[in-house]
């Protein structure tokens, strides 16, 4: 990731509507499955903004990061527990202890996710959760994702396939965010023939949009779950062991 987008995550994870409708359907998940006061560890912390949201309604919380400015961030905000650390590489975390892992959009960023999730769910209790959102469609695949240091988006059988190699369970996975697909593929398509020289600032929008695409994902967090969610720009799913 690049160190400019870090410092705009800092800015935007309290209030852009896509980091707080993300933590908003994980929350809810967390809450129903793996309820606080249990140990949650995040992979890939961003600017720590999951971490002090989690740790205010009552979870134990650790957070591990390869960037030392991730580290300092949450240090600054009052979470103590957090190193900085390689997911690929063992965890430093009591194995058999964690209710929770979550990673958000951590896994398209490492060459070896299967690696990162067995080492994730070594330090999961026997009832514990992995909590994750991933990228969908490798056809969107586009220089955004290269400045944000993907190797992948995710097809659904990807997915299984990885968390089958880990030797682990997918409980249930389904797409995410579909009420902004159709103006991503056109952002996409554009973005081929006119490349932007914006980096990886997300598109800003007015307040009156980001409580609307709120709004929506609002929406489409109550109605997913019964219907399933046919498409979306995202991945969401639980694995347990």
């Amino acid at each position: 990731m690049e160190i400019s987008h870090l410092y705009e995550l800092g800015t935007l994870e309290s209030s852009y509507w896509w980091h707080v409708a993300k933590r908003q359907l994980v929350t809810s998940m967390l809450q129903e499955h793996v309820p606080p006061p249990n140990l949650l560890v995040e992979g890939g912390i961003g600017a720590a903004g999951n971490l002090r949201s989690w740790q205010s309604i009552g979870y134990q919380v650790q957070g591990l990061d390869c960037l030392d400015e991730s580290i300092a961030f949450a240090k600054e905000q009052g979470i103590e527990n957090v190193r900085v650390h390689d997911l690929h590489q063992p965890w430093p975390v009591q194995e058999n202890s964690a209710g929770a892992v979550v990673l958000l959009d951590v896994l398209e960023h490492l060459a070896e996710p299967v690696i990162a999730l067995e080492h994730a769910a070594r330090s999961l209790t026997p009832k514990g959760k992995i909590f994750f959102t991933v990228p969908a469609y490798p056809w969107l695949f586009s220089d955004w994702d290269k400045r944000l240091g993907h190797f992948r988006r995710y097809t659904q059988s990807m997915m299984r396939d990885q968390v089958k190699q880990a030797g682990l369970k997918l409980e249930f996975m389904r797409h995410w965010n579909a009420f902004t697909l159709p103006a991503a593929i056109a952002l996409r398509v554009m973005r081929r023939f006119r490349p932007s020289s914006r980096g990886t600032e997300f598109p800003r929008v007015s307040r009156l949009m980001n409580n609307a695409l709120l709004g929506a994902a609002a929406i489409e967090r109550k109605v997913g779950p019964m219907i399933g969610m046919p498409c979306g720009l995202s991945l969401v799913g639980v694995i347990s062991k």
